[in-house]
């Protein structure tokens, strides 16, 4: 059965010429703004260490995974503009592969603590950690977290491989043709718990901030209004990052997987899923530039920062 899947598999030759203009330019834009911005974040959290709160520990983790992913950015620009063509090696192959998972579901983790600390915030203040052992409790939790990442994603070490096609080295997305019918399962279950039940978990809580965040300001103090504001710039930029990174990827894989597993299915069908999917995949990077902006607008002391900084640049000039 496997033979046969892959032998259909090889009698359909895909044309994705589209990649070698698409992955490249965007992988390009990832690697020029997402390195020196969570570069800055990890920086500017680093300098207030002594004073970090909760919901920085989970920004400063989530900088340092968009941050080894961008990293590796070079290799892949490099091997979709020379045409898929794989120099670096099988374990280099399996390391990229692994660090765009690993950097994509942690980022989907860590905005999910985030969200559930400010759901906390929101509509249970009294609840909140604020002795000592609050932050004790959120590192432990980021600890938990990249434990749980390595675990769904260490798989990718298995699976992702280099192979040859069209008399060239390539590295492939996600697994060799004769392998597909193994990787189905694990592929299903990376979205389902990586993606779905974090999505779902988002979803909770920012349906029960909405019914406190759609109350009449009249009825609230300056201290919650400003909480309030702040929590709505975080929903709008969640929100934005599960649209353009999260959801057209995971939708697109799941589709694309699950035609891949068909091998009754039409060349033509498989390729229109295959293009679908690889369109939305280096879009799926692009949370590496649109965290740093979440950091940016929900933590003040950020902004005034950088404020003084670019102040003090422009009055050098």
């Amino acid at each position: 059965m496997e033979r046969w899947i892959y032998n259909l598999y090889m009698s359909c030759t895909y044309n994705e010429d589209f990649k070698q203009i698409l992955l490249p330019t965007v992988y390009s834009v990832v690697l020029v703004l997402g390195l020196p911005l969570n570069g800055v974040v990890i920086f500017q959290i680093w300098q207030s260490r002594k004073a970090l709160t909760r919901t920085t520990i989970y920004m400063l983790n989530l900088a340092i995974a968009d941050f080894l992913y961008v990293c590796s950015l070079p290799l892949l620009i490099y091997n979709y503009a020379q045409h898929d063509y794989w120099p670096f090696g099988d374990f280099m192959c399996k390391f990229v592969r692994f660090q765009f998972y690993s950097n994509l579901h942690g980022s989907i983790m860590f905005l999910t603590c985030i969200s559930f600390q400010r759901y906390l915030g929101i509509c249970h203040p009294l609840a909140m950690w604020h002795k000592k052992g609050g932050r004790k409790f959120a590192w432990m939790i980021c600890i938990l977290v990249w434990i749980i990442v390595f675990v769904l994603c260490a798989p990718t070490f298995e699976f992702a491989t280099t192979g040859i096609q069209r008399n060239r080295t390539v590295c492939y997305d996600l697994t060799e043709p004769q392998r597909s019918k193994q990787y189905v399962p694990y592929g299903m279950a990376l979205t389902f718990i990586g993606f779905l039940i974090p999505f779902l978990a988002i979803i909770v809580c920012y349906c029960c901030m909405t019914r406190i965040l759609c109350q009449k300001n009249e009825m609230i103090g300056p201290a919650v209004r400003e909480k309030k504001d702040k929590a709505i710039r975080m929903v709008i930029i969640v929100v934005v990052v599960f649209a353009i990174s999260f959801f057209p990827f995971h939708l697109t894989k799941t589709m694309y997987l699950v035609f891949w597993a068909m091998g009754e299915t039409t060349c033509w069908v498989k390729q229109t899923f295959s293009i679908i999917y690889k369109c939305t995949r280096p879009f799926a990077s692009m949370n590496s530039v649109l965290d740093p902006i979440l950091f940016y607008f929900t933590q003040q002391k950020f902004r005034q920062s950088t404020k003084s900084i670019l102040e003090k640049m422009s009055s050098k000039r």
